[in-house]
């Protein structure tokens, strides 16, 4: 569409010059103003005074047990998310990387998380050279809520259940379990002889007692809303016990199809209670793990950290299946520069770079190098509004959705895929990303075209009407327009994107830049260190920021029910 557009230009410019130059007599653009509350969804409520009608909705699919009405439920509540638009879809991930050859087994889930521990390295190697980003904002696996850092936790900690080659949960600590008849007890029954990286024994209650403290309010843990659906979550006190040695129960307030799924998760994974409680403080829960050396339960422990540079993990010879582990040390490049890791991978310094820049990508497919792979992932690219943001002063909850849909239809989607993601992304327009399961036998959506929220093509189908759609969203919410169809210097639109270092981040920004421009929006852009960045985010301190979400398990109330007021993923501030 870019190209189009300086086409046009040129034509027009062309035309002026032969038609003499004739001046513009008018000083607008006519605009139609429709009332706001004509153009919005009737799902639209306030993301700030009536968020509670959202929290309502996602805890009534969590308490459903009829599964065909949970999913119409589901649909309800995204209609819901999508209908304010401060989610942004942008598109649907998949996930790219670089590796060697001679390096077999690694394998990653439709989550983005990467398993080392049985690889294989046919040259002879014991050392595996990783870089998977910059240096991690968590170890502690109750308070990470990064994928680079459930990478690391899925590596060195391990829960009840794991995943295999295939993406299927299997049991890891545990040997199995048995569920009551209603489906809300369980008793999970673990291995035998499990131990942590000192030696000490790992029990049941570690388990209990990991669980309980991921839900505590002073570990402050983001993904706390992950046990909601347990017995006694709204108490304050989730019904867990370690009945002995090798005997966990635990029950639910209502059938869950996805508990293996969250029995895998970082978040519950055991954390040693001794070494904990020894080496952290009250202001700071995850002190433990903040240099190397601190105990963990699963194939590799980290043994070296230099912060900012790099860390080293070392086979754990307690972990339980230690003997089918063959490459001894796992070594990771702290970086978020993906043309400094793309030449240290070329150099032969790394064995696996989970990053390529995007000038590279085009050779990479037209070579067909083998050592490039693209893999299918269950999550959303986009970008996110701050509801609270001072940009929307003064107007109502139907003017503001109004501006933050202009932004949206403005984006050239099929641009940003086509020459910045480039390995086969579709252009998104619903935050439940395709092909997800509805959580009852069937695929939530799988038409981006017919069942998302608008149609992700029409900047480039039908340019004019599109742009003319975004002035009259615009213009409901009180802006003017001069002659070029541009905002009036009386109602300037001045907005800051605030984004992490990395080639294809920065070129998405710089895409809507030039898209938003369209109508005189004037958006800068401010590119900041990953840990301060997901910080930025966290407390609010943006108004437009870059943002993706890869599912932590395939069911759609994992992309719901972040958005809860109280969820520490809920960097759109919704509720508060």
């Amino acid at each position: 569409m870019k190209k189009i557009i300086s086409l046009v230009l040129v034509v027009m410019m062309c035309f002026c010059v032969f038609a003499g130059g004739r001046k513009e007599t008018s000083t607008t653009t006519a605009v139609k103003v429709v009332p706001a509350e004509e153009l919005v969804s009737k799902s639209l409520i306030d993301p700030v005074k009536d968020w509670a009608k959202y929290d309502a909705m996602v805890k009534q699919i969590k308490s459903e047990t009829d599964y065909a009405k949970r999913t119409q439920l589901m649909h309800e509540a995204e209609d819901v998310l999508m209908a304010n638009y401060c989610v942004v879809p942008l598109y649907y991930y998949n996930d790219i990387y670089m590796q060697k050859p001679y390096v077999s087994g690694l394998f990653a889930n439709a989550f983005a998380t990467k398993f080392f521990m049985y690889g294989k390295m046919s040259n002879g190697a014991k050392t595996l050279r990783i870089n998977l980003a910059s240096e991690p904002d968590y170890l502690d696996p109750a308070l990470n809520s990064s994928v680079d850092g459930a990478c690391l936790a899925a590596n060195s900690f391990s829960g009840l259940y794991t995943y295999n080659a295939e993406g299927k949960t299997v049991p890891a600590c545990a040997e199995g379990y048995n569920v009551s008849a209603d489906g809300l007890t369980y008793t999970v029954t673990l291995k035998k002889g499990l131990k942590w990286s000192d030696g000490s024994a790992l029990t049941a209650a570690d388990f209990e007692y990991s669980w309980k403290r991921a839900t505590a309010p002073e570990t402050a843990a983001d993904y706390e809303y992950m046990f909601s659906g347990f017995d006694g979550y709204d108490d304050g006190a989730i019904n867990v016990k370690a009945t002995n040695d090798t005997t966990l129960v635990f029950v639910l307030s209502a059938p869950c199809a996805y508990i293996e799924d969250l029995m895998a998760f970082p978040t519950f994974y055991p954390v040693c209670k001794a070494y904990v409680e020894a080496n952290s403080t009250a202001d700071q829960p995850g002190a433990w793990c903040t240099e190397a050396g601190f105990v963990s339960n699963g194939a590799y422990v980290c043994t070296e950290w230099k912060h900012d540079v790099s860390m080293t993990y070392k086979k754990n010879p307690y972990w339980f299946n230690a003997d089918q582990v063959t490459i001894e040390t796992l070594e990771f490049m702290l970086s978020a520069d993906d043309t400094a890791i793309f030449a240290a991978y070329n150099a032969g310094n790394l064995d696996f770079a989970d990053a390529v820049p995007t000038d590279e990508i085009a050779k990479l497919l037209a070579d067909k190098n083998e050592e490039f792979h693209i893999v299918d992932e269950l999550g959303t690219y986009y970008a996110a509004f701050n509801c609270k943001s001072k940009l929307f002063e003064g107007k109502t909850t139907a003017q503001a959705a109004c501006m933050r849909e202009a932004f949206s239809i403005l984006i050239d989607r099929e641009y940003i895929c086509e020459n910045i993601g480039q390995t086969g992304q579709v252009a998104a327009n619903a935050f439940i990303p395709l092909g997800m399961a509805d959580g009852n036998g069937g695929i939530f959506k799988s038409d981006a075209t017919k069942e998302g929220y608008f149609d992700p093509y029409a900047i480039n189908n039908d340019p004019k009407g599109t742009t003319d759609r975004a002035r009259t969203l615009l213009a409901a919410a009180g802006y003017k327009f001069d002659a070029e169809g541009k905002l009036s210097a009386e109602t300037p639109i001045e907005i800051e994107y605030l984004t992490n270092q990395s080639s294809g981040h920065i070129a998405v920004a710089e895409s809507m830049q030039q898209d938003l421009a369209a109508v005189g929006i004037k958006m800068t852009i401010q590119v900041q260190d990953w840990n301060v960045f997901l910080q930025e985010r966290k407390q609010g301190n943006f108004d437009f920021a870059r943002e993706g979400w890869i599912a932590d398990f395939n069911d759609p109330i994992n992309m719901l029910e972040m958005w809860t007021t109280e969820s520490g993923n809920n960097d759109c501030q919704y509720g508060r």
